[in-house]
């Protein structure tokens, strides 16, 4: 078995470190072990990572460390596939700045006022994350200049690829000097995903926290059998009888999560819908409320729940099987998170999910337990 690694063995500044231990953590994960020295020590990356993972403390530690405080101008530019994913680095951020002085970020993204935005770059921020096309808008009004950034990272790099990001993502990469580092992040390694490191990367060093992530021991996980017509009534079933303080149930479209949390709010219990149609600033109040436990049931989309970093969701429930099996690995790896234990819950119909479930079974080389229904009425 591997030996954990300490943080204060990566190599990270005095004051990034006791930031670090304020929040309690010691031990590094293998995504933080790997990255953390690889950028310090100037090197590009691609990390395979999912959810989880701890990967935004992977590239933002370090990043900070190369951060040159009494200079104003843009260093440090993380691109996301969401707004969620932007503001959680954004609060990342603010966490590990606590003892360090004049480092200052932004997050920029669509769905909130731009020029709320170029006021804040106007008084100069060293590290900006954001959504592509936001970015893009900003560099179209010569409100954001590339010229000092030294540092690149690309989050969820996948998954910006299927939100047809691409040409957003090479333009970027295109204006940012070529003596940059570039760090990549990604759930999986597909074709496009290999163009953009052989174009854009330089010599990359290749973090694996994949493998082990999959697994997930400590996210007991199960499938139950329920006619589609049912499968509110059964949802509601486990609830009551799981008796959770955060639960994140996840649908594949926003007409479903509206309905269901509709469904649940019927049934008594305190739910909460969040996808893509929902403002920002509604969204920014559910999720607080959903952090703080005035909401104890969340229903989500995936693209939605991209960025959500709740510590002490007890259970995930997949009222929907993903679209993508992928996908069931970012869901499940909501729960379980900071050395806590978890579970997931999937609810299935017909032998063609079955078959699903299995693949499942194959990609994470494990089993998804059977369970029947607790004999429990509302």
């Amino acid at each position: 078995m591997e030996t954990l690694k300490k943080f204060s063995d990566l190599g990270l500044s005095r004051d990034i470190l006791r930031a670090v231990e304020d929040q309690g953590y010691e031990n590094a994960t293998a995504v933080q072990a790997g990255t953390i020295p690889a950028v310090l020590d100037g090197r590009d990356v691609i990390g395979l990572s999912h959810t989880g993972s701890g990967k935004t403390a992977a590239y933002v530690l370090p990043a900070l460390d190369k951060i040159r405080p009494e200079d104003p101008s843009l260093q440090v530019l993380i691109l996301c596939p969401t707004r969620e994913l932007a503001l959680q680095v954004s609060g990342e951020i603010r966490k590990f700045t606590r003892y360090t002085h004049n480092i200052r970020a932004l997050a920029v993204y669509g769905g909130e006022p731009i020029i709320r935005q170029i006021k804040a770059l106007k008084k100069g921020v060293q590290i900006v994350a954001g959504t592509p096309g936001r970015i893009m808008d900003h560099m179209r009004r010569k409100t954001l200049k590339t010229s000092s950034v030294h540092l690149v990272v690309l989050d969820e790099a996948d998954e910006m690829l299927r939100m047809g990001f691409r040409e957003d993502m090479e333009t970027i990469l295109k204006e940012v000097p070529v003596t940059r580092q570039t760090l990549l992040f990604s759930a999986t390694m597909p074709a496009d995903i290999m163009r953009i490191t052989k174009e854009f990367q330089t010599d990359p060093v290749l973090i694996r926290a994949d493998q082990d992530e999959q697994t997930r021991p400590d996210i007991e996980q199960f499938y139950y059998e329920v006619p589609r017509e049912e499968k509110t009534g059964a949802l509601a079933t486990l609830l009551s009888d799981h008796q959770v303080n955060r639960a994140l149930v996840f649908c594949n479209t926003r007409e479903m999560a509206d309905q269901l949390n509709g469904d649940l709010s019927r049934l008594g219990f305190n739910a909460a819908s969040i996808h893509g149609d929902i403002r920002q600033e509604t969204r920014g109040r559910i999720m607080d409320d959903f952090r703080a436990g005035r909401i104890r049931v969340l229903v989500a989309t995936d693209v939605a729940a991209r960025g959500i970093d709740v510590t002490g969701v007890d259970a995930v429930y997949n009222f929907d099987l993903p679209q993508s099996n992928e996908f069931y690995v970012h869901r499940i790896g909501r729960t379980g998170r900071a050395g806590r234990t978890g579970s997931a819950h999937t609810l299935i119909s017909g032998r063609g999910q079955l078959r699903s479930i299995r693949a499942i079974e194959s990609l994470l080389k494990r089993r998804i337990s059977k369970k029947l229904l607790p004999e429990n009425s509302l």
